[in-house]
């Protein structure tokens, strides 16, 4: 029902004549009054209406441009830098000298995985792929000492690896370790426990591949232990875990395809 007609049925039902001017007048503020209820109504269910809170993003954290290191690491990919070079020590009287004439003095074995053996004034190991070859020398046990020996690598690609065994028997030894891509590393191995003591570094001393020839040698003094090859110093190490030992040498053949390194010309001398 409209709101014209609503009001003259009460004029009608309230049997009193009808002005026209006068319902003009009372449907024009009956009018107002409804908008005016409708507006305020519409307003409160404006407001009314839930606002729907974002979550106010978390700070970021302060950059860091240099954070603390319990340890240095070297990575894979450093460099051997010294600033200043670490010479090797006057040396002493000659401990021994191995020609490698004589296999008796040496770990000698042959299989289809790997071999040691000694031919023309060489002792050469060569292992298949996924295979660790070692050879200890015998009749020496050795304390401070500065041993040197030639590697000449005649097979031998990418992770392959071979290097001199110190300080060992065979169970433990430290093992100084040159990789077929041209990094150096130590390792302290000892009932079947690998720990790595010094990370991977590249040198330009370290050959990349086959054939190549390198010489490494080993200071030795007390738990300190200095790895040199051609005779420039690549790195130190301290570990008293072995106080002494005889000498060796391995291979490990990493890639998918056989490594041989032949060793020659093994000299120790004593430390001053």
């Amino acid at each position: 029902m409209s709101l014209r007609v609503a009001v003259l049925v009460l004029w009608r039902r309230s049997n009193l004549p009808i002005n026209i001017r006068l319902l003009r007048r009372t449907f024009v503020l009956l009018a107002m009054t409804l908008l005016i209820s409708c507006s305020s109504f519409d307003n409160l269910l404006a407001t009314s209406t839930p606002v729907i809170l974002t979550q106010t993003p978390l700070p970021t954290s302060t950059r860091i441009w240099f954070p603390p290191s319990a340890t240095t690491t070297l990575g894979v990919n450093s460099i051997i830098q010294t600033s200043t070079p670490v010479p090797i020590l006057e040396l002493g009287n000659l401990i021994l000298e191995d020609d490698f004439s004589d296999e008796t003095l040496w770990d000698i074995a042959s299989s289809e995985q790997a071999t040691s053996a000694i031919n023309s004034n060489r002792l050469i190991l060569s292992a298949q792929s996924g295979v660790y070859m070692l050879s200890l020398r015998h009749e020496i046990v050795l304390t401070d000492y500065y041993a040197e020996i030639t590697a000449q690598p005649s097979l031998c690609k990418g992770k392959d690896n071979y290097g001199l065994l110190i300080r060992a028997s065979s169970a433990s030894y430290f093992r100084f370790v040159i990789t077929c891509d041209g990094t150096v590393r130590a390792e302290r191995y000892s009932s079947g426990t690998r720990l790595v003591l010094q990370q991977p570094e590249i040198s330009a001393d370290a050959p990349h591949g086959a054939p190549s020839q390198v010489k490494i040698g080993v200071w030795v003094y007390g738990k300190e232990m200095r790895l040199y090859l051609n005779d420039h110093f690549q790195f130190s190490i301290i570990d008293p875990s072995f106080p002494s030992g005889t000498v060796g040498v391995f291979v490990r053949a990493e890639e998918d395809t056989p490594i041989v390194i032949a060793f020659s010309d093994l000299v120790i001398n004593e430390i001053k």
